[in-house]
């Protein structure tokens, strides 16, 4: 008798898909929270930032792409909405990196949210989501990095 694995069930797909596309929905705003961001830095030092903020959001993409791809393969559909975006019309860099900051702090609670979700129901999907956790916690201790000079 062939084993039933909670990944076939409908009801864990729908759910599964619906936390991915919440997912995508942020890495999509964090492509266009980064890319914006990049734009509005000046000052000094205002390259390395500039390239940071633009590394962000090219990672962001293949964050949601990554997302999607996992969506269609388990027989949803992406969503092509982003997620809000808000913003202080405050374009300093520590503004700016705080905002980040608080994107990043978002991104690590919903890959969370996935883990809880598959623990014990999917290896594949467990090792995902725990990997994307560990490059979300990177980047926002990177931004926290960057934020001690402004303290």
């Amino acid at each position: 008798m062939a084993k039933l694995y909670a990944q076939d069930m409908p009801e864990f797909q729908i759910t599964l898909c619906e936390i991915l596309n919440r997912i995508v929905e942020t890495e999509m705003a964090g492509v266009v929270r980064y890319a914006h961001s990049s734009l509005m830095v000046t000052g000094p030092y205002r390259q390395p930032i500039v390239t940071f903020l633009q590394e962000q959001a090219t990672e962001s993409l293949a964050h949601a792409l990554q997302a999607g791809e996992f969506i269609t393969g388990f027989g949803g559909h992406p969503s092509q909405k982003i997620d809000e975006i808000s913003e202080s019309n405050n374009h300093s860099v520590k503004q700016i990196l705080t905002e980040s900051l608080e994107h990043e702090t978002k991104a690590v609670k919903l890959y969370a949210e996935l883990s809880d979700f598959v623990t014990d129901k999917s290896i594949m999907l467990e090792e995902y989501a725990r990997g994307m956790i560990g490059q979300e916690e990177q980047h926002g201790m990177e931004i926290k990095k960057m934020l001690k000079d402004y303290s």
